[in-house]
Formats: structure tokens, sequence, C-alpha cells
């Protein structure tokens, strides 16, 4: 199947593959997907986790395939199945499934946000859900899945130690973070590193609107010096927001730093064309708060030669 569909930059749409597990209904965003295979046999791996079936080497790539009908609980299938052969955080993963229904193109507006009963901020493992004619197919958090069985994979939180101590405090920064789980993380090793007046945002048109309202008020350059953007999230996604803030005249000087899983070569080609000031991976939480520091110090410097040459 081909996975290749191009999508305009910024335009707030994504493709959801739809696949099934135990005959419920399944999605994954299309930019995670690399390629679609057959079941193939798997070789097993002492001691691994209980959800990991195995690895194999398609084309020369060692792959660990991981059981989702086990990380979501349901009974073994005794058919073969697809391997749905993904790549976000560096990671290269295939998920075992039953079977693939096929690709829907629509708007990050379409999707609902699973409300606290049956997505709990530990636990959960659904980013949203879509009403499709007469089913609801489950955003799943595979990055949350993969992170639950190498908790490695996640944060590198241990990339901030020695960060402590610094007041960076005079630095009001929007971050936009769907995730409950990663917003807490990210808030937390902010703030370890100085940078504690956080306006943490659920969504891109959280982000936006708050945007808007700062302008309203006459106060966006006291009240935000950067923004912070996950890809992946309801009602706005952030390269919408990234364009929406890049092509406006009074907001485009804000640096925007895109922190996500889906930050490989073609999303980062997509988020230069958007105007994004720098793009991270979500492991990379060191990196993620020396671009901070890095573009703030530009900032600042560029607004001190603004006052020199008006005087």
């Amino acid at each position: 199947m081909d996975t290749n569909i191009l999508l305009e930059n910024g335009t707030n749409e994504l493709e959801v593959l739809e696949f099934t597990l135990a005959g419920n209904h399944y999605g994954i965003n299309v930019a995670k997907i690399r390629e679609i295979l057959t079941y193939q046999p798997v070789t097993p791996i002492p001691n691994a986790h209980p959800c990991v079936e195995g690895i194999f080497m398609p084309r020369d790539t060692m792959i660990s395939v991981i059981n989702l009908r086990g990380c979501l609980g349901l009974a073994d299938n005794d058919k073969d199945g697809l391997f749905i052969i993904t790549n976000f955080n560096k990671l290269n993963i295939a998920f075992h499934v039953d079977e693939v229904c096929g690709i829907h193109r629509l708007s990050w507006a379409d999707i609902i946000t699973p409300d606290a009963t049956i997505n709990i901020e530990e636990n959960g493992v659904s980013t949203g859900v879509i009403k499709l004619e007469d089913r609801l197919i489950v955003i799943l958090d595979f990055e949350k899945i993969v992170t639950d069985i190498s908790p490695e994979t996640g944060l590198q939180v241990s990339d901030i130690e020695g960060l402590e101590g610094r007041s960076r405090s005079d630095e009001p920064i929007i971050v936009a973070e769907d995730s409950p789980l990663l917003s807490k993380l990210i808030t937390d090793c902010l703030k370890k590193a100085g940078y504690t007046k956080l306006i943490i945002n659920n969504n891109g048109q959280e982000a936006w609107d708050k945007l808007s309202e700062f302008r309203k008020e006459g106060n966006l350059d006291e009240k935000v010096h950067m923004i912070i953007t996950d890809i992946e999230m309801p009602l706005m996604d952030g390269h919408r927001l990234t364009k929406l803030v890049k092509e406006d005249e009074e907001l485009k000087h804000i640096p925007v730093i895109i922190f996500s899983s889906l930050v490989n070569e073609e999303m980062r080609r997509k988020g230069e064309m958007l105007g994004a000031d720098a793009q991270l991976t979500k492991p990379e939480i060191g990196k993620l708060v020396g671009a901070i520091d890095r573009l703030l110090d530009e900032r600042k410097e560029k607004l001190q030669q603004k006052l020199l040459a008006n005087q």
C-alpha cells in the first residue's frame, strides 16, 4: 500500500491509516509509516518485554516487532496479519496488526480529544477519536506504547542535569502539547532548566487563541518570547500554528521550535518551509533547552540592536 501521500504545508490536514485489531478500528498518522508488509516470521529475543514478538531484518535493517494486541490487552490472533513499519523518535518499529482498511484524509479539527474518563494521564494510549460513517476509529498514542515497553526511548531527562539553579523566569514561553504526560515531563524539565514562566496549551488552536488574546491586549512582546509546539495535535496541528505565526507581520519575529517525534527529513523540510526556527525530535530534551537558550539570546541581541538603532 502506498503511504507516500503528500500534503500541502500548514493546511491542518493529516492522513490516517485505519486498521483493525480483534474487530475494533484503530488509526495511525501516515506520517509515521514507512511501509506495510505481510507477516514474516520473527526471531524471539530472550527476556524481552511480553509485547515484543521479536526481530526481523528486511533489507538489512533490524526491526523490533511489537504485538499491538498484547499492548491493548486483546486476545492473540491465530492469523498472520500485517506489519505496519513505522519511523518516529529515530526508531524503526513494526506493529503487528490484523488488517488494514484504508487511508483517510482528515482535518485535525475533525479529531475528538478523548476525555479523562477514557484517557487517564499516566495510562491512556489514545490521542483522539474519529467518527467515520458508522464506526469510531481510535487514534493510538504509539510513542506512549513504545515508551511503556522501553522507557529509555522516552524523553532523555538526564540530559538537563546540571542546569538546575539557572534563572530564566523573565522569558515567557508558550508550549503546545496534547499529551498530558509529555506536557508534564516537558514542563518539569524546562522548569529545572530555569524556564518557569510557561503557558501550557493542549493544542495549536489553544496556543493561537492565547496569542490572539495577547495581541488584542496590546502586550504580545511582553507576554510571549517563544513558542514550542508538537506537530500532532487535535483541532490545530503544529505545522498550521507555525504557518499562522510566521505569515503574520506582528508575530513572525517570535521564535518557533517544533518539538515532535515526527521530525524526520521530510518533516524537517516542511518545517523549514513554514519558517520554524528550530526542529528537534522528542527524546532530545537537552538539545531543546540548548535551542531555547540560543534563540532567546539571539532575540535579546536583536532587540538591543533595534533599540540602539532607534536612539
